[in-house]
């Protein structure tokens, strides 16, 4: 049995994101290849994450125990170490991420949860997982040096030692003239297929 966790960062309102419309039929789809696994939704603006404060710097790289496994800013460190896979749902965002889903990396990027340093340098401890990364974007990005949303998941993931990930994407969704129901729809069906080994 594995754990998966299903982060969802976009403000839009329920039924309104065209990322979710994508990511909510993965999720249907791995649900029915994977009835014993266990999916915990994180929609980061219902959990109103907010940025890091410095008090709480101490506790981010303070020690790692038993009493920091209870600690509020720390909970979502070992909420992401704990999973074995990850659904990574988020619109491109001029060119990046949403701002919150950056804030949410800041929490779960702990020295002693999802990586270490080491006298070789900065080590991974989240080997041997998966992930996929959803997004929207309003134009044509995947390979180009304007896909840092995807740019930036793919290596602070690699960083904790997530090398598995698949990003699926639907775009040029705000460009006059194209399908993008169709568009939407081909992500969809993507979705599904890789669902179904993910």
């Amino acid at each position: 049995m594995s754990k998966v966790l299903y982060i969802k960062a976009n403000v839009k309102p329920e039924g309104q994101s065209r990322t979710f419309k994508i990511s909510d039929n993965f999720i249907d789809e791995y649900k029915k290849n994977n009835l014993d696994d266990e999916i915990i939704t994180l929609d980061l603006y219902k959990e109103d994450i907010d940025f890091l404060r410095s008090k709480d710097l101490d506790t981010v790289f303070g020690p790692k125990n038993d009493e920091s496994k209870t600690h509020p800013t720390l909970k979502y460190a070992y909420q992401f170490a704990e999973a074995d896979k990850y659904v990574i749902a988020a619109p491109m965002w001029n060119l990046s991420i949403p701002a919150i889903l950056k804030a949410y990396v800041d929490y779960i990027s702990v020295v002693g949860i999802s990586f270490k340093y080491t006298q070789e340098g900065a080590v991974g401890l989240l080997e041997n997982k998966k992930a996929v990364y959803i997004a929207a974007r309003g134009g044509s990005y995947t390979e180009t040096p304007y896909e840092l949303d995807g740019i930036y998941l793919r290596s602070i993931l690699g960083f904790f030692g997530i090398k598995d990930i698949t990003t699926i994407s639907a775009e040029k969704l705000d460009v006059q003239g194209e399908n993008v129901d169709k568009i939407i729809e081909e992500a969809i069906n993507r979705a599904k297929e890789t669902a179904k080994s993910f």
